[in-house]
């Protein structure tokens, strides 16, 4: 039987499937190598912002240029985030993710030698262009790797991922900083980047050409309702074409931009919240924000992924799972109102706390659907149209915020925004993206888990 029609079998048949006795366990290293580098990425990111004021110092740069180093990343990463789904579906997780994770450490080393303000931009938009693949080639590959029932749970390592880095991130990054100098913030994660090319090179492969793989753990996988593996039949601009025409999308895409929003919302200004409003300073407010981040991960790995996939595995209708918990997380992302009703440090940080756990239980299902929903070779292109959106909210949500508490010297009705843009996401989730299932081919077939009936 080969691998596409294996996984039409597995899809046809319940996702409760338990994991036999002595099964292999090689998918899950691999679901921790894709984590590893989500979690290397967000070093990445947070790099240039820790080592900002020796930046400023030694180059005599202006507030504007700095802003504009902190933004350079963000204008080529969500540009790409198309493009790359459609480059992803004609070449491959394996050859695509080689290719950006060696031009991390590239667009890294380059600021390790900058002389100059036009040096560091152009190192943070290469940055843009090597990591755009990374979160939908890990969403393909998951899909490749997992069976359905398992899918959350994979999904929740690589997106926890990027909520711990801002628990441990800044201060490591902040002590070589401190310790060495700001080239050595760079030169740390550019050896880091490096260190992981070498590893996901040695280690990742598809599971059709994975020789560590036993044939026991690939069947289990295959039968559960893996992707099939393949490229698209379609030319890419086709299949983006037709895929922007199906409700399916647009409904996962806008349910997870309005999730985006709040996230970056929280990323760019939990601190200047706890300043401004809890009237804390910038060390204490650095402690308080490390909390609810590290709520938010528990929660991405515990709900978002364990539970969903616990749950399914006992019989559990598996779209009413996932909605379950993709609407219920956002509405304890709610909780933020909380926040706003209250002026003791404690409380501020208890109701925050639940509004980022519910959005980060959230988070690995909505990654999961791309690879739930896509006809064969589209998982890239759907992954793609959800993260550019998704980053869109990161340019959005914090110019809106710092407006409206401009306006207002208070946070509460930037808060309110967010509640209504939620609201906006809750809907596009339950009514729009309809049952978690095959989308079918472009040419009018039925999907491949029902076209080898």
């Amino acid at each position: 039987m080969s691998p596409p029609e294996m996984a039409a079998v597995g899809t046809r048949q319940s996702v409760a499937m338990e994991a036999p006795p002595g099964l292999g366990r090689r998918r899950w290293s691999i679901g921790v190598l894709l984590g590893v580098g989500i979690l290397i990425n967000y070093f990445d990111r947070v790099n240039i912002s820790v080592a900002a004021p020796q930046l400023q110092q030694e180059f005599g740069l202006t507030p504007v240029e700095i802003g504009l180093l902190f933004s350079a990343f963000f204008w080529s990463y969500a540009i790409l985030q198309v493009p790359v789904g459609m480059v992803l579906d004609r070449f491959g997780v394996m050859t695509v993710s080689r290719v950006g994770a060696f031009l991390w450490g590239v667009a890294s080393g380059v600021v390790v030698l900058a002389t100059g303000f036009g040096t560091i931009f152009a190192a943070r938009i290469l940055l843009g262009v090597a990591e755009a693949p990374a979160f939908p080639a890990n969403s393909k590959a998951t899909g490749y790797w997992f069976p359905r029932a398992e899918r959350s749970l994979a999904t929740a390592i690589f997106d926890a991922a990027a909520k711990f880095s801002n628990v441990i991130g800044v201060p490591l990054v902040a002590l070589a900083v401190v310790t060495f100098g700001w080239r050595w913030g760079f030169g740390l994660t550019a050896l880091l980047s490096f260190a992981y090319f070498l590893a996901y090179w040695f280690i990742y492969r598809d599971p059709s050409a994975d020789a560590k793989l036993s044939r026991q753990e690939w069947d289990y996988i295959q039968r559960g309702g893996a992707t099939p593996e393949g490229t698209a039949e379609a030319s890419p601009f086709a299949m983006l074409g037709y895929l922007l025409r199906n409700r399916k999308v647009w409904g996962l895409t806008i349910g997870f931009a309005a999730y985006g929003y709040c996230f970056y919302l929280f990323l760019t200004w939990l601190p200047g919240y706890l300043v401004a409003e809890m009237h804390m300073s910038i060390i204490k407010s650095a402690g308080y924000a490390a909390i609810p981040w590290l709520c938010a991960t528990v929660s991405d790995l515990v709900v978002g992924g364990w539970l969903v996939d616990r749950m399914i595995a006992q019989g559990h209708d598996e779209t009413r799972v996932r909605k379950t918990v993709l609407v219920g997380g956002m509405i304890l992302g709610l909780a933020v109102f909380g926040a706003t009703a209250t002026t003791t440090p404690v409380w501020a940080i208890f109701w925050i706390s639940i509004a980022l756990s519910g959005l980060a239980a959230a988070a690995p299902v909505g990654w999961s659907i791309p690879s739930l929903i896509a006809p064969r070779g589209g998982t890239g292109a759907i992954g793609g149209v959800m993260n550019f959106f998704n980053n869109l909210m990161g340019a959005v949500a914090p110019v809106v915020t710092g407006l409206i508490v401009g306006a207002t010297n208070s946070f509460a009705i930037a808060f309110l925004v967010a509640g209504i843009v939620l609201l906006v996401g809750i809907f596009f989730y339950v009514v729009v993206l309809g049952r978690i299932e095959p989308i079918p081919e472009p040419d009018g077939a039925e999907p491949a888990s029902a076209a080898a009936l």
